[in-house]
């Protein structure tokens, strides 16, 4: 990977320039499956396609060859931090999402609801986003266990809802750690874990981890019987971190605009502006560009869709999600920014129904930028482009070049 660009080249960061669109449609890349088609390959996409040709087109890894990211390491590596070095878990980023600021004693995690069944003293999970239920539903199952579950020994539980099946839980008490695994254990047929002890073995670890087991079963034992969803898979335990504001590294005033709780609280991390908006669709969020245009430098425009078809395995729901989003390109062109960049965070295939290592697609339009002169804006397409294969975390240089932000290094 490139050495880090801000402090290696940060003398020659403007402050001025021209202001650039980062669009992130998450889990975006795909590989071939129906038909021998991705899902971009598959989608009709005028407009994609058009800009695709006054574009220069590439692919990224957005970690490493062969490592498969989660949503936090793929996106802090977009913004243009290292992703192995910072790292920022899931659970902050939940709970930032939603408006909860954890205090220095609490630690908080990501939870999935689950449909789970009881096997021979074990917890085994049958559905982990419990159908994908609604928030209401969500809204409810966290008031019943909100009532049901206070304190696990003399540590004070929270359950907040997010959306969908998505559920945030806090640990609070005195002699927490936040270094401990995961108990979601990734896939239907297979029994929630107790996490596993990360790094030196310590008493702090090891007390959070029987609490979080502890916690577990009680959440079983109040849900069992619940038609829903009978227990919580967690991810993420976390503190809040401490890393450089995206303003100080790149002199950008950015601006968040996301619909997702987890997406809007990786944007606060970095200390973005995050848009409120008047609701929880793709027209909203043009809107909220139309209406912050002038105030910013820099737009993070996130687009969930993608990837939850994805992760389904629902190549057409996939596929008309790209559609969608396609739809609004003229308006966002409209805007007339010096830089239009288009990727996904990571790939989400259909034919894997989750996350993958596949490089994925970028496009970056601009007057500067090397129009490519054909393709579409496909895997297959992108491999051939100018930009050719990146890392994710040289995506920020390019588009501070691309809008006039960087001046010439050395004489």
């Amino acid at each position: 990977m490139l050495s880090d660009f801000s402090k290696t080249f940060g003398d020659i960061i403007k402050s001025d320039g021209g202001k650039i669109i980062f669009v992130v449609l998450d889990g975006l890349g795909g590989i071939p499956y129906y038909g021998g088609k991705t899902e971009l390959e598959a989608a009709k996409t005028p407009n994609l396609d058009r800009l695709a040709k006054e574009s220069a087109k590439g692919l990224h890894i957005p970690v490493e060859f062969g490592v498969t990211p989660g949503s936090g390491p793929s996106h802090l590596a977009l913004f243009g931090y290292d992703p192995v070095k910072n790292i920022i878990k899931r659970g902050i980023m939940e709970a930032l999402g939603i408006g909860i600021t954890p205090s220095t004693d609490e630690i908080v995690a990501r939870g999935n609801f689950a449909k789970c069944s009881e096997d021979d003293g074990k917890i085994k999970v049958l559905d982990r986003r419990a159908g994908r239920i609604s928030t209401e539903i969500n809204k409810n199952l966290c008031s019943i266990l909100s009532e049901k579950i206070k304190m696990i020994e003399d540590v004070e539980v929270k359950f907040y809802p997010v959306k969908e099946h998505r559920v945030c839980v806090s640990l609070k008490g005195k002699g927490l750690s936040d270094e401990i695994g995961d108990t979601d254990p990734q896939k239907e047929g297979e029994y929630i874990r107790r996490p596993q002890i990360l790094g030196e073995d310590t008493y702090e670890k090891r007390r959070t981890a029987d609490i979080v087991e502890k916690l577990t079963f009680k959440i079983f034992e109040v849900l069992r019987s619940n038609e829903y969803a009978q227990c919580i898979l967690l991810r993420g335990f976390s503190k809040s971190p401490d890393i450089e504001s995206f303003e100080k590294r790149w002199k950008l005033k950015a601006l968040a605009i996301a619909t997702y709780p987890m997406y809007r609280g990786i944007a606060k991390i970095l200390g973005m502006d995050v848009a409120e908006l008047d609701g929880e669709n793709i027209d909203s969020q043009i809107r909220a560009l139309k209406n912050n245009f002038e105030k910013y430098d820099f737009f993070y425009f996130h687009f969930k869709k993608t990837d939850s078809r994805g992760e389904d395995g629902d190549f057409e729901g996939k596929v008309k999600a790209i559609e969608e989003f396609d739809s609004i390109i003229p308006e966002i062109l409209s805007l007339n920014p010096e830089v239009l960049a288009i990727t996904g965070d990571h790939s989400s295939p259909s034919a894997l129904a989750g996350h993958s290592f596949h490089p994925v697609p970028i496009m970056i339009w601009s007057k500067r930028a090397f129009k490519d002169g054909s393709g579409r804006f496909t895997e297959r397409d992108c491999r051939y482009g100018s930009l050719g294969l990146i890392y994710a975390v040289h995506i920020m240089p390019l588009l501070l070049a691309h809008a006039g932000r960087l001046e010439k290094f050395g004489a």
